[in-house]
């Protein structure tokens, strides 16, 4: 079976978090390029190792990636840079 799915991955400290949201599997990496790949291969060995269940219950289906505009005072604001 093939599953298409989505990888968020995010800088944390010296590092790379990566995230698959439909299954809720995180790994990290030491560059983007890791990152990604650790979380194919664990998202492989679950993949392999779940019961058709536990793949089920954790299968989230439909997930949405959007961006929202939030207004926040500019005194209490940080920035993202």
């Amino acid at each position: 079976m093939n599953y298409r799915l989505t990888a968020f991955i995010e800088k944390e400290g010296t590092g790379y978090v990566s995230l698959c949201p439909e299954l809720d599997v995180v790994s990290q990496g030491e560059s983007i390029e890791s990152a990604r790949a650790n979380l194919k291969e664990a998202l492989e060995l679950f993949l392999e190792t779940a019961s058709t269940q536990e793949i089920q219950d954790r299968l989230h289906k439909e997930v949405y990636i959007t961006h929202v505009e939030v207004d926040v005072a500019e005194e209490t604001a940080c920035s993202f840079g």
